[in-house]
């Protein structure tokens, strides 16, 4: 399972949660931080957050912090459906412009480029589909409430 942390922002008597996530780039953990050109663009964008709402067993305060989870399938499945799905459909494109490149008598280098694109595109925008329902049917779990965030401001 992977966990993050995440702030309540609201909760509804019926028991919903509203909680928001600080979506957090990989570049700011890795030691060639202060010398990679990916980490200095990273830094460059303000900090994103993520709401969306959940069940709760307790009831929870504004400010309250939850422990999140969700399963490393979906993690999984959703990176399938970015990088592996267009990939295959560009390389399945490729063939097929290849093979009506030669069935045709046209120029096969041609027809392939336009079909491995038109599949590699056809394959994104239903990748996206997919995962757009994976999103919807993949809810994270409270793993647990850990109450008020500490702060360090002194008053």
């Amino acid at each position: 399972m992977l966990e993050e942390v995440a702030t309540v922002t609201a909760y509804d008597p019926d028991g919903w949660v509203t909680v928001e996530i600080e979506l957090k780039s990989a570049c700011n953990h890795c030691s060639s931080s202060e010398n990679c050109g990916t980490s200095t663009v990273a830094k460059a964008f303000s900090i994103k957050r993520q709401r969306f709402s959940l069940k709760s067993d307790k009831p929870c305060e504004k400010g309250d912090l939850l422990k999140l989870a969700l399963p490393e399938s979906v993690i999984v499945k959703a990176a399938m459906l970015v990088y592996i799905v267009p990939l295959v459909g560009l390389f399945i494109g490729a063939g097929v412009g290849l093979w009506l490149g030669d069935l045709l008598g046209v120029n096969s280098d041609y027809s392939s480029i336009i079909f491995a694109a038109l599949g590699g595109v056809g394959a994104w925008l239903a990748g996206k589909h997919q995962a757009s329902e994976l999103e919807k049917s993949s809810t994270p779990v409270i793993t647990a409430y850990l109450g008020q965030a500490v702060s360090l401001h002194r008053g």
